[in-house]
């Protein structure tokens, strides 16, 4: 028998009474639970708040969303990071169009053919917006119910996910599936939280959970140890003239791959290399200057950049180099990547409207 069954009456009973208010789910819009649970992987809810409204509000319907020009569509998720995502969604969005009038699929199965959507999104958004009894697995729900189950399974490997998935599915409630799986989400991520202490006595479910009463809290849920993270070093080359910034495209197979950023070298030079490479490349420098140092944390990568602020003669360089050379109000419609938003202080100063 799957005593997680126990749980249900109680986690439902809390979360009509304490559910965070969330501008997605004021309508219960497949649409708009779409563009929530996208922003929301790996993101805190109180930075989405903000992503979310600005951009229901630019793109305020599905077909607004696949037609979108790229340049706007990528500054709209500026500083959200993992880009593809956004991608994704507006070729999600085509496909919707073309197959399905421009209407979110109601079926389970038809969202998870989707770009970009995974099983877990296509369970939130087929149980909150249709009421489709699905479960929706995230981190926080793998750790919820590790924990109440005891479960010393890894909750990385897909099989352990399988396993969870199975016995939600058992239990999830025919009729309230959408806010079953909204409470979960709300238990994991307000008092059964990842790092520091869980809020055990003011879990509503406590009285059904092992580790609890067991004293297993701190030892779940089992996570394989991430490797190290690489570090690659930078420099930066904040090339200024006559009021424009220099700017590059990112290739298409780099990560940040078809976004813009500051010119960069790979590793850390010094004043005199950097003059050496700088006439190399014919670019004609009159003030350089060292200036910030940053890093920048991905999944798998760290980015330690140093940089150099460059006074240019002239612009006679982006025939071979391909800059970009751009003004402030060219600027503020570009997307930026975040590893690269510490330099535009130093900039600022010296580029114009």
């Amino acid at each position: 028998m799957n005593d997680l069954k126990n749980i249900v009456m109680p986690l439902l009973s809390w979360y009509k009474k304490y559910a965070r208010i969330l501008p997605w789910r004021q309508l219960s819009c497949a649409y708009h639970i779409w563009v929530s649970e996208i922003m929301l992987q790996q993101t805190r809810v109180e930075t989405v708040k903000t992503y979310f409204t600005r951009f229901i509000n630019e793109l305020p319907t599905i077909l607004d969303l696949s037609q979108c020009n790229e340049e706007k569509l990528l500054k709209l998720w500026e500083g959200l990071g993992y880009y593809n995502r956004v991608r994704n969604m507006q070729k999600a969005a085509i496909q919707i169009m073309s197959r399905y009038n421009g209407k979110m699929p109601n079926s389970y199965e038809e969202l998870l053919s989707l770009p970009g959507i995974g099983t877990y999104t296509a369970g939130a958004i087929s149980s909150i917006a249709y009421g489709i009894p699905v479960p929706a697995v995230d981190g926080n729900v793998l750790r919820v119910i590790a924990r109440i189950t005891a479960n010393y399974h890894d909750i990385t490997k897909p099989a352990t996910k399988i396993e969870i998935t199975q016995q939600l599915q058992e239990i999830i409630p025919q009729n309230e599936a959408g806010n079953f799986n909204q409470a979960l989400m709300e238990l994991g991520a307000t008092i059964c939280v990842p790092k520091g202490e869980p809020h055990c006595l003011l879990c509503p479910v406590r009285a059904y959970c092992k580790a609890f009463h067991h004293g297993y809290i701190n030892q779940l849920p089992v996570k394989e140890k991430k490797k190290a993270r690489r570090v690659e070093n930078k420099t930066v080359l904040l090339l200024i003239c006559d009021g424009a910034v220099a700017l590059q495209k990112r290739e298409n197979h780099q990560l940040l791959a078809g976004l813009w950023q500051f010119p960069n070298i790979e590793g850390h030079i010094s004043l005199s290399s950097l003059q050496q490479q700088l006439k190399q490349w014919k670019i004609p420098a009159k003030q350089i200057q060292e200036t910030k140092q940053t890093k920048h944390i991905f999944t798998h990568i760290e980015w330690h950049m140093k940089s150099y602020l460059i006074i240019c003669k002239s612009q006679a360089i982006d025939h071979c180099m391909q800059f970009a050379w751009t003004f402030r109000q060219e600027l503020e419609h570009i997307a930026i990547p975040s590893a690269f938003q510490p330099f535009l202080p130093v900039i600022n100063p010296h580029i114009q409207s």
